[in-house]
């Protein structure tokens, strides 16, 4: 079943990415981890996301479309990347998420993947 792993960072997290007392360890992490996704073969895809002030909202009101810059809501933890993986059942998601960077500081969402429409 295919699952994605969605990583939520915190401001703390973003900074820890450019500081560079900080970086080379965040960094290594996440070097470490997406590389054990890989070799282990339940990677499908993923990626980092930018900071959350790089962000446009678009909604659509009455047929109008409204821009916002930065994110839609304003939290403690913004969206910093996703990972979709192939594994046999949400246990071993859950696994997977629990070895994920941004559970130390930020929070990891697990959630099934749609199968893909006709």
């Amino acid at each position: 079943m295919q699952y994605a792993i969605l990583a939520m960072e915190s401001p703390r997290d973003y900074d820890a990415r450019t500081d560079p007392a900080a970086s080379p360890e965040y960094w290594a992490s996440w070097a470490a981890y997406v590389s054990a996704l890989r070799e282990s073969g339940v990677m499908g895809a993923g990626a980092g996301l930018q900071p959350p002030e790089t962000a446009t909202t678009i909604r659509l009101r009455g047929g109008t479309r409204e821009v916002q810059d930065g994110p839609f809501a304003d939290t403690k933890e913004h969206l910093g990347g996703v990972f979709l993986i192939e594994v046999a059942d949400l246990d071993e998601a859950m696994r997977w998420a629990a070895r994920c960077p941004a559970a130390v500081h930020g929070s990891v969402e697990v959630r099934p993947v749609l199968p893909a429409m006709a």
